[in-house]
């Protein structure tokens, strides 16, 4: 036999359910004086409020009080006050201010280049290079002598600007291809 958890459940009386409709055979309670009274004051001032706003929407003042004297002046008699002196000037030297224009020479350093790897095999220079080629760059494998050798350098370039090759450094970066340098082409 299974066991029953006879603590989690309800009481079952049938003598509540017989003679009480409502659940858990708690009845509900009414509103008493007090909440009413509450509820009636607050729509009360609510209209009253309405009310004293409707009225007083088309009032226009028709006299003013003058700060000096303290006399009530008609409207069309009150005077603005001057307005105060400007202490800076900068309003008006920013009006005639001339921008002084100069010859500047952009010079232009040269067509850039970029290397991504030095190899001693030309096979793992090859496989760079067609990788990059997998990407849509064009690269080149120079053959260099140096001190130690023979070494297989892959290049890219060359680029008219040098953001041109920061952007294709970018995108080799970003498909694993790191440590590509870019220098001026000389």
């Amino acid at each position: 036999m299974a066991h029953q958890d006879y603590v989690s459940r309800p009481r079952n009386s049938n003598k509540n359910k017989k003679n009480n409709p409502y659940k858990n055979g708690e009845q509900p309670t009414a509103i008493n004086f007090k909440t009413k009274f509450i509820a009636a004051i607050t729509i009360i001032a609510l209209i009253g409020f309405g009310y004293l706003l409707w009225i007083i929407k088309d009032n226009q003042p028709s006299v003013n009080v003058t700060q000096q004297t303290g006399q009530i002046l008609p409207k069309s008699e009150v005077k603005l006050p001057e307005p105060p002196k400007e202490k800076w000037s900068y309003r008006k030297d920013l009006a005639d201010k001339k921008v002084e224009e100069g010859q500047y020479e952009i010079v232009d350093k040269g067509p850039w280049k970029m290397q991504c790897a030095s190899f001693k095999s030309d096979a793992q220079a090859q496989e760079l290079k067609a990788k990059i080629a997998f990407l849509g760059i064009e690269s080149k494998v120079a053959k260099s002598q140096g001190k130690n050798g023979t070494w297989y350098k892959v290049i890219l370039g060359p680029y008219k600007r040098k953001r041109h090759a920061e952007k294709d450094r970018h995108k080799l970066k970003r498909n694993k291809v790191n440590y590509c340098q870019i220098w001026l082409w000389r």
